[in-house]
């Protein structure tokens, strides 16, 4: 199997939070190796990233990357080092090489200064936004226990119609009701919704979820949302996860990990230069995405050629035996490689969320083909 090269970069600005969400990946679950980074990226491993993108760029004639700055709370770093980071990386590329960049943020740092300089850098934000007040106090709190909206809806306020506003990034909690959080993200006219499922796995469960033969709770969340979205008379937003699902039944091919069988094409840097498959696989186990690999000394392919990469290569052939026998394997793609983990058995599992995608993909399937129908003329959103 040929590998396929990278083309999104997660580049770690900062590896502490001004926030102590209770669900976060990074701070809340089975890998503490945050503690031992460095707080902030140094302008010296900025530039041996951008030169190590640009290496692996050139070398497989790649013409277009994303570049996402993530953290811990990437606006931590400040204005003058993401400028920095900005230019470093599109110094260090080939021309005509294009990268689009944007930042995920918690939005508590998020004023003017950084709006101007992202609009002048193009640089898109993506908002952590859990719902409304209730919603969204209920895990994304200070370290002294008071709730984070306020200032998270500031934020949206400020990027409602800007045009570096890339769209909100809410996690499910299913003591929400589905349609009412829906509602309230649309008041601020987000171009699209990631709806995220709380990361977990068999050996540590998502909050909520039961025992693998018992309900689909999340699914039926999922669906409730579907069906508000799916029969506006307009559209009003993207959702991410349904459009990709639709768009793979359709016979497309996908753009994200957490559905179909695309080849995984990320990298993430460490603030201490660390090259990692995946940051989110710390959600398994201590290392669970850890390389051994830091860009100062070693080139990206290095970590592409690693077998942990291959298996998030190998589409089907890396899946459980029941996902590649399931009707709708080739959808699903056994979900986020993360949640498939179990202590004992590594990540060749269904995913922890399966009966919830199947639920999800199979309703979504049966309206499509409904609207499909000759002769039908209604409902359709394609």
């Amino acid at each position: 199997m040929r590998a396929t090269p990278f083309r999104s970069f997660v580049l770690k600005l900062h590896a502490r939070c001004n926030l102590r969400c209770d669900y976060c990946y990074v701070y809340e679950m089975a890998d503490q190796g945050w503690r031992s980074l460095p707080r902030v990226v140094t302008r010296e491993t900025i530039d041996a990233a951008a030169l190590r993108i640009a290496e692996h760029t050139a070398a497989h004639g790649t013409h277009d990357v994303d570049i996402v700055f993530h953290g811990g709370e990437p606006l931590l770093a400040g204005p003058e080092l993401i400028a920095y980071a900005v230019t470093a990386i599109r110094t260090a590329l080939r021309p005509g090489t294009m990268a689009r960049f944007s930042i995920q943020t918690n939005g508590l740092l998020l004023r003017e200064q950084f709006l101007e300089l992202f609009g002048k850098l193009d640089v898109l934000v993506g908002l952590s936004l859990d719902g409304d007040a209730e919603m969204h106090d209920r895990h994304r709190r200070h370290a002294g226990g008071q709730g984070s909206y306020r200032q998270a809806a500031a934020a949206a306020a400020r990027l409602r119609g800007h045009r570096v506003f890339g769209g909100i990034l809410s996690v499910i909690d299913l003591r929400n009701d589905p349609v009412r959080t829906y509602e309230s993200l649309l008041r601020f006219s987000p171009p699209i919704i990631d709806f995220l499922l709380p990361h977990g796995n068999w050996s540590a469960p998502p909050p909520g979820r039961p025992a693998a033969d018992a309900g689909a709770p999340y699914g039926d969340w999922l669906i409730a949302v579907f069906d508000r979205w799916y029969t506006a008379a307009a559209k009003e937003t993207g959702i991410r996860l349904f459009e990709e699902i639709m768009n793979l039944l359709l016979g497309g091919t996908s753009r994200s990990e957490v559905i179909g069988l695309s080849p995984v094409a990320v990298a993430v840097i460490e603030t201490d230069g660390g090259i990692a498959h995946s940051d989110v696989l710390t959600a398994a186990y201590p290392g669970a995405g850890a390389t051994g690999l830091n860009v100062a000394g070693d080139p990206l392919d290095a970590a592409l050629l690693m077998p942990a990469m291959a298996a998030r290569q190998a589409g089907i052939r890396a899946l459980a035996a029941q996902c590649s026998a399931c009707r709708i394997g080739r959808v699903c793609g056994g979900g986020l490689y993360a949640h498939r983990y179990r202590a004992g058995s590594g990540f060749r599992n269904p995913s922890v969320y399966c009966r919830d995608l199947y639920r999800l993909i199979t309703h979504v399937r049966d309206r499509l083909v409904a609207d499909l129908r000759p002769g039908r003329r209604d409902g359709a959103r394609l």
